[in-house]
Order: structure tokens, then C-alpha cells, then sequence
């Protein structure tokens, strides 16, 4: 499969020189796997990028360079290779509060109207569809206890998914660096983070009183959904824009037929809404989508 954007002539040529040089049919093989399993696209402009994140690991391995990897992670053998090379493939940039608009809009304009409603005995859930290590989910489930502090007494709570396992262990463990918290504003970190020593090193973690609203699954965005909804609200951010053009149309319907009608979905600054799903989201501001309850093509739940 040689994906496009990758050259099929010139296989043998050196994309990235190093310690392994990095060929153009090996990250051809390597583009090739991580579309078919998580639907990220890699052209040749990655090359540097795959080269970085891997070649340590093929050290590590014992491995003779990329030839025998990419062999290795083709193989039934080499699953859980396969499953570490994903891992070191996905960017897992995040922070507290990151585009801090969409949380001021989900406690001004969403949350009021889900709060009466878990009140009169009503079921609110939010989804964030790719948690990375826990910043966002937990930065929602703030905004939402500053609105309702006995929000865990009710029907309120935050699914947090990811496609790394790994990550996922360092989101449900929600133990951060000082640094972490530098845009977590100090009333709430007074409030919700206790100090804790980790191997000599100061760091916070999170109060269980915020974890009590989240539940972390391992959920491959392009693979099955296990669950039906409805969400009030979707977060997923700054991740489709790694998807080419058809998977992200895709994305989008999808998300479509998880959310209630009135439902929100808020995406990332570089990403829009694209595709049939254009035609059932209404922009209700900076990257926030309100669902109007209609049906894209791909249909709900699909």
C-alpha cells in the first residue's frame, strides 16, 4: 500500500541518515500501518519526525535498523511492537485549560442548562475523545465542580478515552509536575491538587473528589465505538487534524450521531468541521459546533 503523497519509485532512497537510515519504502510500510490501525497520515515531510521517535527505540530493541523494525512490526510476533510504535508515533502535547475559550463557554453558555438537569434527576455526560494524559478531562471536570461542587452526587460524568494505553495510566494516576499546573489558575489548584513526593520529586496530584467524575478507556477512534450515548458534549481536539480529508469527514459524522440534540463539540484551532456533517452543525462560536439534531449520512452511532 503506498499511501499518497509517498513515492513508489526510489524505494531504497534515504529519507533520514542516521545511526538506521531511514528509507523511503520503510516509511512507506511504517505510513502504511499507522493509517490502517489509527488513521494518522505520514507523507515524506514526517520522515525526520519517524526517524527521531523510532530509531532509539530500534536501539533499544536490539534491532539492526529500520529494514528489520518494519519487518518485526508487520509480523503477528511483532503485535505488541506495533502497538509501542503508535505509542511513539502520537504527539501528546496537552496542558490545563489549553484554548481556555471553550472551557469559558462550556461554564457560561452549556453547563447552566446540564445542571438543572442533573438536579431534576436528569443523566449529563461528556465525552473528551482523546485525553492524552488526563489534563483535559480533568480541566472539564473542574469547570464543571465550579458550577456544581456536589456534581458527583449526581448523574454527571466524563468519559476519557485514548488510543495509549500508556498515556491512559498517567491520565488515571493524575500525578503532574509544578510546571503542569502553570495554567491551572492557584484558587483551584489550592482547592484540588495535594502535594505528593514522588521518588524525591515534588509533584500534585489530583483530588479523588474530581477523579470520582471520570472514567479513562482505551478507544481507537477508527475502530468500533462500545457505547451508544447520547453525549451533551464532545471535546476532540488538535487530533483530527492528523487524519486525512475522508477519515476526518468520517470523524465528524460519527461524532454527529454520538451527540444529543443541542449537543456540543468543541475541536481544535487548526480543524473545521467538514464534509455531510457540515450540513447538521451549526458554529456557535470558535471551534464549537452545536449539533441540530439532524442526520448526517454516516447515521448515529455508526
Amino acid at each position: 500500500m503506498t499511501l499518497p503523497g509517498l513515492k513508489s519509485h526510489g524505494q531504497d532512497e534515504v529519507l533520514a541518515a542516521g545511526e538506521y537510515p531511514l528509507t523511503r519504502r520503510d516509511l512507506n510500510e511504517i505510513a502504511a500501518m499507522i493509517y490502517a490501525d489509527a488513521g494518522i497520515y505520514l507523507n515524506e515531510s514526517k520522515a525526520s519526525l519517524v526517524y527521531s521517535r523510532l530509531s532509539k527505540h530500534i536501539r533499544k530493541m536490539g534491532l539492526d535498523g529500520f529494514r528489520s523494525y518494519c519487518t518485526l512490526v508487520a509480523s503477528p510476533e511483532g503485535a505488541d511492537a506495533r502497538r509501542e510504535m503508535l505509542s511513539h508515533l502520537t504527539t501528546n502535547f496537552t496542558k490545563f485549560f489549553r484554548e481556555n475559550h471553550h472551557f469559558e463557554h462550556l461554564r457560561d453558555q452549556v453547563l447552566p442548562g446540564l445542571i438543572e438537569r442533573a438536579r431534576q434527576g436528569g443523566r449529563v455526560r461528556i465525552w473528551s475523545a482523546a485525553c492524552s494524559d488526563g489534563q483535559e478531562p480533568y480541566s472539564i471536570a473542574l469547570t464543571v465542580l465550579g458550577a456544581m461542587p456536589n456534581a458527583a452526587d449526581y448523574d454527571v460524568r466524563i468519559l476519557a478515552t485514548d488510543i495509549d494505553p500508556k498515556i491512559l495510566a498517567a491520565a488515571r494516576a493524575g500525578i503532574y509536575d509544578e510546571s503542569s499546573l502553570e495554567t491551572v489558575a492557584p484558587p483551584l489548584r489550592k482547592q484540588w491538587f495535594g502535594e505528593v513526593d514522588v521518588q524525591g520529586r515534588r509533584k500534585f496530584r489530583v483530588d479523588d473528589r474530581v477523579k470520582r467524575l471520570i472514567t479513562f478507556n482505551e478507544l481507537n477512534l477508527m475502530a468500533n465505538w462500545p457505547f451508544k450515548g447520547p453525549f451533551d458534549v464532545i471535546f476532540c481536539r488538535n487530533v483530527v487534524i492528523y487524519f486525512d480529508e475522508p477519515t476526518q469527514m468520517k470523524i465528524w459524522s460519527r461524532f454527529a450521531g454520538m451527540l444529543a440534540p443541542g449537543g456540543t463539540l468543541y475541536i481544535g484551532h487548526s480543524e473545521r468541521v467538514s464534509g455531510d456533517a457540515k450540513n447538521v452543525f451549526d458554529n456557535t462560536g470558535i471551534t464549537t459546533y452545536r449539533y441540530t439534531g439532524g442526520r448526517s449520512q454516516a447515521g448515529r452511532g455508526s
